[in-house]
């Protein structure tokens, strides 16, 4: 069974930084692109990173470029999420995901992922 698990989440003040992990277990990712969401209260989940399956093409929603970081362990089977200067904006859960298509294309849109985790909470106080 697929099970992808966040951690790093919390509560940080602004322009302080948390660090996301999100493993993988049930099978290895190595060839699928990975990605991260977030969704804030009221509002729609939306993009906000994603990797490709090498690792050599990343993407970012440029509400958060120049502050965030994705990367990936395609050993230890994880991808993490390096939050820096945080905003009060930035306070949503965080969820990681994982591409539906191998050696696809890094992609934005939600609806190419098929494997997500639960999600972790980020609030980031002013």
């Amino acid at each position: 069974q697929v099970q992808l698990v966040e951690s790093g989440g919390g509560l940080v003040q602004a322009g302080g930084s948390l660090r996301l992990s999100c493993a993988a277990s049930g099978r290895t990712f190595r060839s699928y692109g990975r990605g991260w969401f977030r969704q804030a209260p009221g509002k729609e989940r939306e993009f906000v990173a994603a990797i490709n399956w090498r690792g050599a093409t990343t993407i970012y929603a440029d509400s958060v470029k120049g502050r965030f970081t994705i990367s990936r362990d395609n050993v230890q089977n994880t991808v993490d999420l390096q939050m820096n200067s945080l905003k009060p904006e930035d306070t949503a859960v965080y969820y990681c995901a994982v591409s539906a298509f191998q050696y696809g294309i890094v992609s934005s849109v939600d609806s190419t992922y098929n494997y997500w985790g639960q999600g972790t909470q980020v609030t980031v106080s002013s």
